[in-house]
């Protein structure tokens, strides 16, 4: 998990690529999930709550 401290310290360009990066991550982790293959929920859960957190930096750098 990657914590709010060290998001704060990229640019917003830089925080613009993590959050596609994180959507993209987070699309696979949802076909692993509903095909069956994913063992560990967890992660889905904290990829959503990094990229909200992404987001909401982003919103604040506006």
């Amino acid at each position: 998990m990657t914590k709010a401290a060290e998001l704060r310290e990229l640019s917003a360009d830089e925080l613009r690529g993590r959050e596609h990066d994180l959507q993209d991550e987070l699309f696979r982790l949802r076909i692993r999930s509903a095909m069956g293959e994913i063992e560990a929920q967890g992660k889905l859960r904290s990829t959503r709550r990094t990229l909200a957190r992404v987001k909401t930096l982003i919103r604040e750098k506006q």
